[in-house]
């Protein structure tokens, strides 16, 4: 760029301009190269990789720079383009970015504002292939466990394709060809912007059919999409078709491309046909090659039939055979009978003369013992046991009697006993009172001294503390006053006036005994 394609500077008052050489503000400089970058360049197709990136930032911005063996250009995509990428930008990946050159004045640095990424090259489609296959086997989608067995005569077909291609007219004529099915096509775009959510909505439009809704439900899919590169075939590799053909209840056979051509649908697939065509013939059997097997089935079970019919009468006819005939069967029984009926007759003869005989023997019985002396005998019998019960309840009565007899004497023994023996137990009771009770003691000549609470006096401390006491003897209880006390009768001497006016006559008192009567 030379200095001629530059605007001419502002002239300001006062500059000087030493020779020929402008004045220029920062800002000025600035917008001038950005006008100047941008009008020579435009729009550019890039070719690096991608290096320093740093994810979407809070603004939803992305930034990173582009390099090769001897360059690098920073570079940025805006959020709004940044969601609709189909291709993310990813640390290391080699990529060809479409966009605008511009600068950023702030700081002094050209850029690449990204209007479009995709990977650089079929190495670059493979290696991310790669990457999101193993992702997605991780996860187990590919496994064998879930693929599901096709009907093997499905009553509708659906078809997920575009419906202006020559692949729905290939699906369509090899069906009708090999047995004609009802056939449902779900239109989508199989390339481009938005295709791979149109095939996988479609797909799960499909299983969404409700058994027996208005619209028959599919008993098989087929995803089918003619050849191409990779980059065409990219919607097939897109996790969310892949995610639904995984996800798919309906049994799915997938046809992308040609027979070289792998896409990841094709392992999430119940059945990978090698094209849309083989996918129709996977789809539904050969009506003719049916009817042949059946006709020869119906034959031959006709034919196994016959020989089976044929075996049971050469099997009839040998065990026919092999039987013995009516006379034989019936010559053993003949004789048999016959040697029977000669038996017959002397047995009954012998039979007769042994009945006759056992009579002969009842009539003499009969004559030496004739009935009426049988029937004397029985009643002269009867005649000796008629007394025996009366005799016998004759001395059970008289037993029961006497029993009875005892009986009632004890019973009027028993009150006499009864009283007697409770008399004396009431008489030693009264007993044993009569010598425990006070009274008993009183009249003996004792006398009971009680303070003016009713409680006995135990001794002169107490009888002084009382000071009145009623003293109850035998006959009725007197009042007295306590009104000294003397000494204890071990320290004070006899009194001889009273021993001298009892006189020699008197027996000295003994004090009676509490249990004495």
């Amino acid at each position: 760029m030379s200095a001629s394609a530059l605007p001419a500077p502002s002239s300001r008052p006062g500059a000087t301009a030493p020779g020929n050489a402008p004045e220029w503000s920062v800002t000025e400089l600035a917008s001038a190269l950005k006008r100047t970058l941008e009008d020579a360049f435009g729009h550019v197709r890039l070719k690096g990789e991608i290096s320093g990136y740093r994810g979407p930032h809070g603004s939803g911005h992305a930034y990173f720079s582009l390099k090769d063996g001897g360059a690098k250009i920073d570079a940025v995509i805006w959020k709004g383009t940044l969601a609709r990428l189909r291709h993310k930008p990813k640390e290391g990946l080699e990529v060809v970015a479409t966009g605008k050159i511009t600068t950023y004045p702030g700081k002094s640095a050209y850029q690449i504002v990204v209007d479009s990424l995709e990977p650089a090259g079929a190495g670059a489609w493979m290696a991310l292939l790669e990457e999101r296959r193993r992702l997605l086997a991780a996860e187990g989608l590919f496994d064998a466990a879930r693929k599901r067995p096709l009907p093997y005569l499905p009553r509708v077909v659906g078809v997920v394709t575009s419906p202006t291609g020559a692949v729905i007219r290939d699906i369509l004529h090899r069906l009708a060809d090999r047995f004609p099915r009802p056939v449902l096509v779900w239109p989508v775009r199989v390339q481009g912007e938005g295709s791979a959510e149109e095939i996988a909505a479609a797909i799960r439009g499909f299983n969404a059919l409700a058994a027996d809704g208005p619209i028959p439900r599919p008993d098989v899919l087929i995803v089918a999409r003619g050849g191409g590169s990779i980059e065409d075939l990219w919607s097939f590799n897109e996790e969310i078709v892949v995610r639904a053909a995984a996800e798919s209840a309906i049994p799915l056979i997938a046809a992308v491309g040609h027979e070289t051509d792998v896409t990841l649908i094709d392992h999430a697939a119940d059945r990978r046909a090698p094209t849309p065509t083989g996918a129709a013939e996977m789809a539904v059997p050969v009506q003719h090659e049916l009817s042949a097997d059946l006709d020869a089935l119906a034959r031959r079970h006709a034919g196994a039939l016959a020989r089976l019919v044929d075996r049971r009468r050469s099997d009839l006819r040998g065990l026919a055979r092999a039987l013995p005939g009516p006379e034989a069967v019936l010559a053993q029984k003949r004789q048999r009978l016959d040697l029977a009926e000669a038996r017959l007759a002397p047995a009954l003869a012998a039979n007769a003369r042994d009945a006759q005989g056992r009579l002969g023997r009842v009539l003499q019985g009969l004559a030496r013992n004739p009935p009426t002396l049988r029937l004397a005998r029985a009643r002269e019998r009867l005649a000796g046991i008629d007394h025996r019960p009366r005799h016998a309840l004759e001395r059970t009565l008289a037993v029961q009697g006497e029993r009875l007899a005892g009986l009632a004497r004890r019973l009027e023994q028993a009150p006499a006993r009864d009283l007697e023996r409770r008399s004396g137990r009431l008489a030693r009771a009264a007993s044993l009172f009569s010598s425990l009770n006070y009274r008993s003691v009183l009249a003996r000549g004792y006398a009971l001294v009680l303070d003016g609470a009713g409680r006995p006096v135990g001794g002169t401390e107490a009888a002084r503390a009382a000071g009145r006491v009623t003293v109850e003897f035998a006959d009725g209880r007197v009042e007295a006053t306590v009104e000294g006390g003397e000494a204890p009768e071990s320290t004070r001497p006899a009194p001889r006036r009273a021993a001298a006016r009892r006189g020699p006559a008197a027996a000295p008192a003994r004090q009676g005994s509490l249990f004495e009567p």
